[in-house]
């Protein structure tokens, strides 16, 4: 990795007549990103991701905190971000959620991407980092709600959950009719569903006061099923939302 590595710490050499900032952008290209992610990487991290169920093909094990570094210094970057994407290695995948433009994510590009999710991690991280920022967000949560893959129908309740918090202009009555989706779906007894059923229930209900009450009062209509999984999903929902800590929150924030 000697030429690897060198083209990623050293600048072009400048000429006679100027000499380059240490602090101008260094040009990347996929291949090198993939190789420094090699050298970031430990089989301790990997063996530590497999425990929490987190399994891909090809994963170097690379640590958040680097990811947020290299991903600093490369900066926005559309098209490295889908060539990264396309590399199949799973650090690689997260580092292109965390670089990709958000104005320049399509409709099909979000297909594209999640119908190859195979792990909570990459859901989650994509999510988070890009799809939650991108226009069509809203439209996949709700299409994604109903996929029987079970990483593309997390999506659609990831996507809603960090919409909770992200997306400070949508209405409370896109957040109620998400709930319907929720009280829909609360059957999923497949563990990474039914952990991000509550979890979108929740940051709905940690919105505002009232959405809590929304989101309450939909929890407790899945309490009365017979269904152990939405027991569970609306039981450990009313917990929180019921809370001090919540309500202290909510309190403080319309006040």
């Amino acid at each position: 990795m000697k030429d690897q590595s060198r083209s990623l710490s050293i600048p072009r050499k400048p000429s006679d007549a100027a000499k380059l900032s240490s602090s101008q952008r260094i040009e990347w290209d996929a291949k090198a990103i993939v190789e420094e992610l090699k050298r970031l990487g430990s089989t301790t991290n990997v063996e530590g991701m497999a425990r929490f169920g987190i399994r891909a093909k090809v994963c170097y094990g690379v640590a958040k905190p680097s990811l947020d570094s290299l991903a600093k210094k490369i900066g926005r970057n559309h098209l490295l971000a889908l060539e990264l994407w396309d590399t199949g290695v799973h650090d690689a995948r997260i580092l292109a959620g965390m670089i990709d433009d958000p104005s320049q994510v399509t409709p099909s590009q979000m297909e594209r991407w999640v119908r190859e999710f195979d792990n909570w991690d990459i859901c989650d991280g994509t999510c988070c980092h890009l799809f939650v920022f991108a226009e069509p967000a809203w439209t996949k949560a709700f299409a994604w709600s109903k996929r029987k893959q079970e990483f593309q129908k997390r999506a659609g309740f990831a996507l809603a959950a960090y919409l909770a918090y992200r997306d400070k202009t949508a209405p409370d009555s896109k957040f109620k009719k998400f709930l319907r989706v929720i009280e829909r779906e609360a059957w999923d007894e497949r563990n990474f569903v039914r952990k991000a059923v509550n979890w979108a229930l929740r940051n709905i209900g940690k919105r505002n006061r009232y959405l809590n009450q929304q989101a309450i009062a939909s929890a407790k209509k899945l309490h009365k099923s017979k269904l152990p999984v939405t027991r569970w999903i609306a039981a450990d929902a009313i917990r929180e939302l019921q809370g001090d800590a919540v309500q202290e929150r909510l309190r403080r924030k319309q006040g």
